[in-house]
């Protein structure tokens, strides 16, 4: 793509700017009129555009007015001969980046362009950031900069418009209801109900008809019917979370909804179809279960035609401050409260807690600290031998230290006290004969030499 458009019906002066511009470096498209520029300028277009005012069709003036319609933040530079600078003006009141009396020197050319791409560059690259965040903000809390996210969200998109079932698979918190929403969201099925069900929430006595619906009379208290939960989600999707608390006879009506796409409601022998993409989340490792037989095996491969397994929060660590960021914003918009600076103690906490509770404790995390309510713990006293001796001897005791404590949160895990580490390796097994630590008495839960 050019950095500049040079329009001019003038073919000689046309041709000395186009060239002029080439030798300071610069990508330039040359158009002899401003019917052919328009043809070729959209709303992204990278560089900036620099006409002439009069030319025969359509002049500068209306080129740039309708350049403006195209993008209100694409930069024009106007050429005017004498006679047209009040015209100029006037333009540049309207938007118009700059203006060029003739006859000009090349200098105040090139450094006119120069600024507009400066400034153009900046609209695109702020352009783009907006995108992005809108983009993020859709998938939240699928956010993630990690090689697994990133896996993750590829898959997603694959099986997104397949129409198959899923399995979701994750711990507690891990966000199983928002990739379900993902897929729904991501498929033909969009327009379509997206009804979600907790098998777990629900008492078995009441599931059933939850589920399948009823006829008035079906049992004491059916006054009248009842569209169930899979009718209702006729057309588009049906998350059943907690699919492991399913009763075993209730596992073999869904089997049958899975085979058939077809229910009958309780108290009526007549069937309905159904068009339906069903996904189902677990908490447990289901296959346990079926050898324990407390899940059908058929119901368990019926499902898991496509699988999402979604990681542990502890298992992409490094997304931790970039979903945190973005939860604290969003509770200080809706609590009405600037977001708060950082102290160490969130920070440390940020970057030492497992998130066992996943996502989920997270975003309620990020809710305290908008409101103040997280304790400001102090830091550990400092050891007075840590303020004695040379500085050398200082930083030793204190890398020393930060590895044991590495090590010890590790529980003598070398890959994973490097990755906390940041540092090769080589580099580590160095410093451990350094200070003398042992790092396989961390792998037996006792502290390493001191």
């Amino acid at each position: 793509m050019s950095d500049v458009a040079f329009i001019d019906d003038d073919d000689l002066l046309r041709a000395a700017n186009v060239q002029a511009l080439m030798l300071a470096g610069l990508t330039v498209t040359g158009y002899a009129s401003a019917l052919s520029a328009l043809e070729e300028i959209g709303a992204d277009f990278p560089g900036v555009v620099v006409s002439d005012v009069r030319m025969p069709g359509i002049d500068g003036l209306e080129l740039f007015r309708r350049l403006k319609r195209i993008d209100p933040d694409l930069s024009v530079i106007l050429i005017t001969g004498h006679g047209d600078i009040a015209m100029a003006v006037d333009a540049m009141r309207e938007g118009a980046y700059d203006f060029l009396a003739k006859p000009y020197a090349n200098d105040r050319l090139l450094t006119s362009v120069r600024h507009a791409l400066d400034r153009r560059r900046l609209v695109l690259e702020n352009r783009e950031l907006k995108r992005s965040v809108e983009a993020a903000s859709e998938d939240m809390p699928l956010l993630g900069t990690t090689p697994v996210m990133a896996r993750m969200r590829q898959m997603l998109r694959q099986i997104a418009d397949a129409d198959v079932d899923v399995l979701v698979e994750g711990e507690t918190g891990s966000g199983k209801e928002v990739v379900a929403n993902a897929l729904h969201r991501w498929s033909r099925r969009a327009s379509r109900p997206f009804v979600a069900v907790n098998c777990g929430a629900l008492p078995e006595t009441v599931i059933e008809s939850e589920l399948f619906g009823y006829e008035a009379g079906a049992f004491t208290g059916a006054l009248k019917k009842r569209v169930g939960r899979i009718e209702h989600a006729n057309g588009g999707t049906l998350f059943l979370d907690e699919i492991e608390a399913m009763s075993p006879a209730l596992q073999v009506k869904l089997l049958r909804v899975l085979e058939a796409r077809e229910i009958a409601p309780l108290g009526t022998n007549d069937t309905r179809r159904v068009d339906i993409r069903v996904v189902a989340a677990s908490k447990v490792d289901l296959p346990a279960l079926v050898k324990q037989g407390a899940f059908r095996e058929d119901l368990y491969y019926r499902l898991h035609v496509a699988a999402v397994r979604i990681p542990a929060l502890r298992d992409r660590r490094a997304d931790v401050p970039l979903l945190f960021g973005h939860f604290l914003a969003r509770a200080a918009e809706r609590f009405n409260r600037p977001p708060p600076e950082l102290d160490a103690a969130v920070r440390r906490h940020l970057a030492e807690h497992d998130w066992p509770g996943n996502v989920r404790e997270l975003v309620h995390y990020a809710e305290r600290v908008a409101l103040g309510l997280v304790e400001d713990i102090s830091a550990p006293p400092v050891p007075a031998e840590a303020t004695d001796g040379t500085l050398p001897e200082r930083v030793d005791r204190f890398e020393a230290g930060e590895i044991r404590a590495a090590l010890e949160a590790s529980q003598g895990d070398i890959q994973a006290t490097v990755a906390a580490l940041g540092i090769p390796r080589k580099t580590f097994y160095d410093k451990l004969r350094r200070h003398g630590i042992d790092q396989t008495a961390y792998r037996q839960g006792r502290q390493g030499a001191r």
